[in-house]
């Protein structure tokens, strides 16, 4: 641990991590219930095909697909991008954290937040960065 860290400074940063955490699980939460109530009140009342199986459309395959279905207001689309606020909440911490320990100049928990970050990315990136 670093010599200038000092356990006030600590409180501050656990603190600032749990609020983080805390907005980003109910921004997400928020978002998802919107776009669940949107998608059920649209399409509540269509009868299921199970013989032929749909997966997910292309539009919800990539982030300019997903931030189009935003701004459209779709379902779908607000379902995803929710779920995509819920994968960068803990991402974010990370980072946070990175930073933090940084400020405080613990050379050491730097060093491993920045290699918990680069493992975070590249298994997000699928393992093609």
């Amino acid at each position: 641990m670093a010599e200038n860290s000092n356990p006030q400074s600590m409180q501050k940063t656990d603190a600032i991590v749990g609020n983080l955490l805390r907005a980003g699980v109910t921004l997400s939460g928020g978002i998802v219930l919107c776009g669940g109530m949107l998608y059920l009140f649209r399409h509540g009342t269509d009868a299921p095909v199970y013989r032929v199986f749909r997966g997910e459309p292309a539009d919800l395959r990539s982030l300019r697909g997903i931030f189009h279905d935003v701004l459209s207001l779709r379902g779908r689309g607000l379902i995803q991008f929710g779920l995509l606020l819920l994968i960068a909440t803990p991402v974010a911490r990370v980072a946070f954290l990175a930073y933090a320990f940084a400020r405080q100049g613990d050379r050491f928990y730097t060093l491993v937040a920045l290699i918990v970050l680069a493992l975070l990315a590249l298994s997000l990136a699928g393992g093609k960065l």
